[in-house]
């Protein structure tokens, strides 16, 4: 068997790669040449299917409507406090730090968010929980303080204010709740 020249070996790969990419390039063309109707004809079927399911979400505009709020009424007090608004799978909307928040505000402020959404409840009610469930507190990205309110529609969790940076956790809640009273109006 014969060697091949070096740059005999080239060219051979160099014809395989274009061959390669030109059949993976119709490949895609031909899949987004499909008819719009189709496309939409399956989601239209998926709408209909039961395991499909819808959820609210908050707007960036609401979420910095409640942040706002939480902040204005802890400015109020003269306090000084980081706000957070998280949607329901705990992923940040919206921070506000206020003038003169302390440093570790900010990560309290969103991990109590978290806290209130994934269990949709006051943090204040479950810190409570600690007592009987003391590993709760163990779960990555928790914070077991007062200071986090969910945000519900219909019942269910769909976002998290969080607060942090008054000298105590039911002042936080307090401008939490607050940032909740906001949406309702």
């Amino acid at each position: 068997m014969k060697k091949m020249s070096l740059r005999t070996r080239v060219l051979t790969g160099a014809v395989a790669a274009a061959a390669l990419g030109a059949g993976t390039f119709g490949a895609v063309s031909a899949s987004a040449s499909a008819p719009a109707a189709a496309s939409r004809a399956a989601v239209t079927a998926d709408a209909s299917d039961r395991n499909l399911q819808q959820s609210a979400h908050l707007t960036v505009e609401a979420a910095t409507k409640a942040a706002q709020a939480a902040l204005d009424a802890a400015e109020k007090a003269n306090q000084r406090v980081t706000v957070a608004v998280v949607d329901r799978n705990g992923n940040t909307i919206v921070t506000l730090r206020g003038d003169g928040a302390g440093p570790q505000s900010y990560a309290s402020a969103e991990r109590k968010a978290f806290t209130a959404v994934s269990w949709n409840a006051p943090t204040s009610e479950l810190a409570k929980r600690l007592e009987q469930a003391p590993n709760l507190k163990d779960i990555p990205g928790t914070l077991f303080l007062a200071g986090g309110a969910p945000v519900q529609s219909k019942g269910a969790p769909i976002a998290g204010i969080g607060v942090a940076g008054a000298p105590s956790g039911d002042l936080d809640e307090q401008f939490a709740k607050a940032g909740v009273a906001a949406l309702g109006r």
